[in-house]
C-alpha cells in the first residue's frame, strides 16, 4: 500500500469520525467515573468506546480533510503521515498523563483513545518513514526501450585495445 492510499484511508477514516461524532445519537453518556471537562458540549462516548467532544470532533473533521487533500501527490501524503504519526503520538502520550487526559479540559484523550491513538502513530510513522518501494512499470510496450535493473548491453572496448588483446588477435601463439 502506498503511502497515498494510506492517507486516503485516513482522511475518510478521519472524517467519518469528525462526522459521526457531531450526532449526539451516536455517542453514549459518560460514565461516572471518567475525567471532567470543562467544554462539555457533545460529551460523551463516541460509540460507546471513545471519549469525544465537539472540539474533539472538529480535529478530526480537520485531520480528514488534511489527509484527503494529501492524496494528491506521493510528497504530501509522506508529510501528512508524518506529521499525523508525531500529534497522534504525542496525544497518546498526553492521555497517559493524569493531569493532560483532558488537555486541560478542553479534549478528552483517556481510555480507549490512547490505544487508538497510539496505533494510529505507529501505522503512520511506518507509512511517513519507510524506504520507497519501487512502483510497479508499466506493461512492456514495443515503441519504448525498457531498462532493467542494468544496462544488458556488453561493453565497448576501443579498438585498439581490441585488435591487442582481443582474443581473435592471432599473432601470439595459442596458450601464451
Amino acid at each position: 500500500m502506498s503511502t497515498a492510499t494510506f492517507a486516503l484511508i485516513a482522511g475518510i477514516s478521519f472524517t467519518v469520525a469528525g462526522i459521526i461524532g457531531m450526532f449526539s445519537a451516536a455517542l453514549a453518556p459518560p460514565p461516572a467515573d471518567a475525567p471532567p471537562v470543562t467544554f462539555g458540549v457533545l460529551y460523551g462516548y463516541l460509540l460507546g468506546l471513545f471519549p469525544v467532544n465537539v472540539l474533539h470532533s472538529v480535529a478530526h473533521l480537520l485531520i480528514g480533510v488534511a489527509g484527503l487533500a494529501s492524496v494528491g501527490a506521493e510528497h504530501y501524503a509522506r508529510t501528512y503521515a508524518r506529521a499525523l504519526a508525531v500529534v497522534y503520538a504525542a496525544l497518546g502520550i498526553m492521555g497517559l498523563v493524569p493531569g493532560f487526559n483532558t488537555m486541560f479540559g478542553l479534549m478528552p484523550l483517556h481510555g480507549h483513545d490512547i490505544w487508538l491513538h497510539l496505533g494510529t502513530a505507529a501505522a503512520a510513522a511506518y507509512f511517513g518513514w519507510r524506504a520507497d518501494i519501487p512502483v510497479l512499470q508499466e506493461p512492456y510496450r514495443s515503441d519504448e526501450r525498457r531498462y532493467g535493473l542494468g544496462d544488458r548491453r556488453q561493453t565497448v572496448t576501443s579498438v585498439a585495445r581490441e585488435r591487442r588483446q582481443g582474443s581473435y588477435d592471432r599473432r601470439m601463439p595459442l596458450g601464451t
